[in-house]
């Protein structure tokens, strides 16, 4: 091993610390910190504990010096840089982020290698930084955003479509160090002059939320267009490709779901109301309210599909928890809350999902018999629709209209 490689730490080794684990490995030593010994065990076979292409195939065919490791103290004592990538779930009675396993990692980087800097990749609330760097006593900390996609975590590292660090100003030693994080970045990744931004700390969190804001908010958009067409038999897809047509709108994130869900857009969008608390919004509070409005709309139109109230005895198929295809994410998926919504009309729920273990998702069933759950729903509710489903098209309720499968 090469004396002059640099020691990267990743606390969490989900997509955004996974595909970064990687993408560094490429140059530098890299250990990966994780408290489930199964991951720890997958990893360090080269076997992929999530969905993502590029992951799986650069654990199997590339020469990466990364070791996963259950023994974060050890892991953080050799490091020159620690990056957060733990989990940051939105707590509804709080009004704010989870930051607890960021701060718990900070706290112990801070107890036996306080010269280490530390890259919080985490998404967290704005003025989190300036604050938990005041809090605890440190200058070694920056932030960095991640804008990764599901399923792409790798690919969206390898070719950026920007970097952006956060820097405290005043603290020339750890601009250096923040800049020279930013150079290992470009040399694992593939594409060439990416663009890059150093900015404050806190301006940085702002780039993050607001840029996901925004894409909850053009989500939201077509959901309520397609909510429109549907309610005035309109054709939907042609008004959207229509639209779709005009460079300033462009051909992307306009395919209707029962609304936006997965790891980032819905805990995103609720922290940026938060933290418009004081701030006078429209915009910001409609975002998430929306989303609650396309799933009532969505269940109503189930619904009477299914003859309900009419017909009492109603059974409503659930295919696939997954937002998309080529995922293995169920959190915060939409059809959730139409699921929750149905349930509160007594209309029994059933689900097919394959990649789901147990026999029970939240109380739910979950079958395994893909013909025994077509033939037992009434109606079956796919968030995305698949040529798999042809056989029982009658019974489909989907607002997929370009077909993603």
């Amino acid at each position: 091993m090469s004396k002059n490689k640099v020691v990267i730490a990743v606390a969490g080794t989900g997509y955004v610390g996974l595909s970064n684990a990687i993408l560094l490995a490429q140059h530098n030593q890299v250990l990966a910190v994780d408290v489930i010994p199964e991951k720890v065990e997958q990893i360090n076979r080269r076997q992929s504990p999530i969905v993502d292409r590029e992951i799986e195939e650069y654990l199997t065919t590339k020469d990466l010096d990364l070791t996963a490791t259950l023994d974060g103290e050890k892991a953080y004592a050799q490091a020159d840089y620690v990056v957060v990538a733990t989990p940051t779930n939105y707590d509804v009675k709080r009004n704010y982020f989870d930051t607890s396993s960021v701060e718990a990692v900070i706290r112990l980087v801070q107890k036996i290698n306080p010269e280490a800097v530390i890259v919080i990749k985490s998404t967290v609330p704005i003025g989190f930084t300036k604050l938990i760097r005041k809090k605890l006593h440190t200058d070694r900390i920056v932030f960095s955003p991640e804008f990764l996609r599901e399923g792409k975590a790798l690919y969206d590292n390898l070719y950026p479509s920007r970097i952006v660090m956060g820097i405290p100003s005043g603290f020339p030693e750890l601009e250096e160090k923040a800049h020279l994080y930013v150079k290992l970045l470009q040399e694992g990744a593939v594409k060439q002059d990416i663009e890059t931004l150093f900015i404050d700390t806190t301006e940085a969190e702002a780039v993050k939320l607001f840029a996901n804001t925004y894409l909850a908010m053009r989500v939201a958009f077509f959901n309520e267009l397609d909510t429109y067409a549907e309610s005035k038999g309109l054709n939907a897809s042609q008004i959207i490709r229509g639209m779709s047509l005009d460079p300033r709108i462009g051909n992307h994130y306009n395919n209707p779901s029962f609304g936006y869900g997965g790891y980032c857009l819905p805990k995103d969008s609720k922290q940026m109301v938060a933290n418009f608390q004081d701030v006078p919004n429209d915009i910001m509070k409609a975002i998430v309210n929306s989303n609650q409005t396309r799933k009532a709309f969505v269940t109503e139109r189930v619904l009477k599909k299914a003859g309900y109230p009419e017909k009492k005895d109603v059974t409503v198929g659930v295919y696939r928890l997954i937002m998309k295809a080529n995922s293995d994410n169920f959190r915060e998926s939409a059809v959730q809350g139409v699921m929750e919504n149905l349930i509160n009309h007594g209309v029994n729920v059933v689900i097919y999902e394959p990649t789901w273990k147990e026999d029970t998702f939240d109380g739910i069933p979950v079958l395994t018999d893909f013909e025994a759950f077509c033939r037992d729903c009434d109606v079956i509710l796919a968030n995305r629709d698949s040529k798999r489903l042809d056989g029982v098209r009658e019974k489909i309720y989907t607002r997929d209209i370009f077909g993603e499968n």
